[in-house]
């Protein structure tokens, strides 16, 4: 029996069973192209071998681990790229897990620990990443150019001791502040893990997800509580987590995790305060009642705990926390299935989510937020949808209902000032509103990188890096960074600091891909550095997402002063986007 150390890398197809019986003979067809013009090559390549071949995936030995890693960048890269022109429903996206240890040999096959593990960390990959074992990143970190996140000590199936975990940053290196443990808060600080859905039904797997972002918001509402944004903490979703590790991530003293399980009109919340720093549980309870109750349920578990984090705190302050709320349940399940489409920020995603806040609206019309994310959803649509006047007076319109009655509700005041701002600008109108909603809720990453954003377009560029850099802090693995850093990106091109807006460009571009203005911006930033190469191959990639994206489109958008406007597009035309 012959061992061997050997890099190790398990691909999976995901939603396999699904395209198989949306398409089987078109999805077969695909998996096998990709095989033999991406896989197979880029294996070969890199000097490893297939070793197993499955339905949905394969197992590959490289004698290099660097190697293996490059393999996988590359198989990623170019899996993003066949899928540029492919409808979403039929693309073939992979997990991909790397391993660094001993394998048994025995013919052509691999068998061992070092393989059960890399097929382990392939299954803790997102759709389209990579997630390597601590032995991997500690090997190659400094030999290539790609980043690294931890993702704590992962306890797998059929393994007895946790695995240290690395999510691989494919575009780049990871953001500087991931790059050393944060410093604790001044005051008190909590992040709220997803609660896990026990009611063996996955249609309510929103529900849980929404109950834990309203007690995100209830409790961000506290002066006296530092709140990790609801993105972050969602990061560790589906995953078995180390407090301790959690904790130090984010650079919180508290960790809140739970439970809700769902039958018939009954739910039961439990929920448990764990002090991060050695594990111990500072607060734990029990909430029952009818499906009716829920709220009254939530603001029973926030009391708890924010009685056990702080005693002082009034119950008077946890009553102004509340948020208003909305009059059915029915419109507050709209809205929550909206969110994720609003946040996206692509033209498909926009009106799947102008659809469901409609209705939403229809059932509650006073619905503060709903018509906040309904006013920014028109907005999106406006600005990237051909400039049609209806749009803009319905963003108008909606923005400006969310800023009359959405007085109390911080999130509504600001999403309503944002697209205000960008519709009317009439910016000091828009940033007295954002300044009302952060007092409100001085712990908003959304609040903060829309204000960044606004204080950008009106030239106020110290209290916009500020406010984008408070918006990173406060949540730094959040999907919505891309509006921060496009701030910092645009305010380093408007002060002809283009390196660091380049940077700012590509870290907007990684946290979302697929919002064109990331990629014109990097454009820019490598045109102003005259790396015109560099520069066409992000033109090249702004194209593929946005075929019919001009740069007189872009200029009639108005987002910044004219002359700032004229330069960008100059910048534009020097690597040959079309006018």
């Amino acid at each position: 029996m012959e061992r061997k150390l050997a890099a190790i890398l398990a691909a999976d197809v995901v939603g396999y069973s699904a395209l198989m019986e949306r398409d089987e003979a078109g999805t077969f067809d695909r998996l096998k192209a990709g095989r033999k013009e991406l896989f197979e090559p880029e294996i070969e390549k890199r000097h490893g071998r297939i070793f197993k071949l499955m339905g949905d995936g394969l197992l590959a030995e490289f004698g290099s681990v660097v190697n293996a890693v490059e393999c996988a960048v590359s198989l990623q890269r170019g899996l993003a790229e066949r899928n540029a022109s492919v409808a979403e429903d039929k693309r073939i996206e992979v997990r991909i897990g790397v391993n660094l240890g001993e394998v048994i040999i025995e013919g052509e096959d691999c068998y061992g620990e070092g393989v059960n593990v890399a097929a382990r960390l392939e299954q803790l990959a997102e759709p389209g990443g990579i997630c390597v074992s601590g032995k991997v990143a500690r090997e190659v970190e400094k030999k290539l150019a790609f980043g690294f996140e931890s993702m704590g000590e992962q306890q797998v199936k059929n393994i007895a001791e946790p695995v240290p975990a690395y999510r691989v940053v494919i575009g780049g290196a990871a953001p500087p502040m991931l790059a050393k443990p944060l410093a604790l808060p001044t005051k008190p600080s909590v992040a709220v893990l997803p609660f896990t859905n026990m009611s063996g039904d996955p249609e309510q797997e929103y529900f849980a997800d929404g109950l834990v972002e309203d007690l995100i918001t209830s409790l961000s509402k506290m002066p006296g509580i530092f709140v990790i944004a609801r993105n972050s903490t969602f990061a560790y979703k589906g995953k078995v987590a180390d407090i301790r590790q959690v904790a130090k991530e984010l650079g919180v003293r508290y960790v809140l995790e739970g439970s809700v399980r769902k039958a018939a009109n009954r739910l039961r919340i439990t929920g448990q305060l764990v002090e991060g720093t050695d594990a111990t549980h500072v607060w734990a309870d029990k909430f029952e009642g009818a499906i009716e109750d829920i709220f009254d349920l939530q603001d029973r578990l926030t009391e708890s705990i924010v009685g056990a984090i702080e005693p002082s705190i009034r119950r008077a302050e946890i009553e102004r926390a509340r948020r208003k709320r909305p009059d059915s349940l029915d419109a507050y399940d709209l809205y929550l299935r909206a969110m994720p489409y609003a946040h996206a920020n692509t033209p498909a995603n926009t009106n799947e989510a102008l659809r469901l806040l409609n209705e939403a609206l229809l059932l509650d019309p006073n619905y503060a937020v709903a018509h906040g994310y309904l006013a920014w959803s028109y907005e999106q649509r406006f600005l990237r949808g051909g400039f049609h006047p209806d749009d803009r007076a319905a963003a108008l319109r909606h923005a400006n209902i969310a800023l009359s009655i959405g007085t109390d509700d911080p999130q509504a005041l600001c999403i309503g000032a944002f697209v205000y701002a960008n519709i009317s600008h009439d910016y000091e109108n828009a940033i007295g509103a954002l300044d009302r909603g952060l007092k409100m809720n001085p712990n908003s990453a959304l609040g903060f990188g829309f204000s960044a954003l606004v204080h950008m377009f009106c030239g106020r560029y110290e209290r916009s890096t500020d406010d984008a850099q408070k918006a990173l802090r406060l949540s730094p693995f959040d999907p919505l960074n891309y509006h921060p850093y496009l701030a910092l990106a645009w305010v380093s091109l408007f002060t002809r600091r283009f390196e660091e807006a380049a940077g700012y460009a590509t870290l907007a571009i990684q946290s979302n891909p697929g919002f064109s203005i990331l990629h014109a911006t990097l454009v820019a930033s490598h045109a102003s550095l005259d790396r015109l190469d560099a520069a066409r191959v992000a033109a090249a990639r702004l194209l593929e997402i946005a075929p019919g994206w001009t740069i007189s489109g872009f200029v009639k958008m108005d987002l910044v002063r004219p002359h700032l406007m004229d330069e960008f597009a100059d910048a534009l035309r020097k690597a040959g986007l079309p006018d």
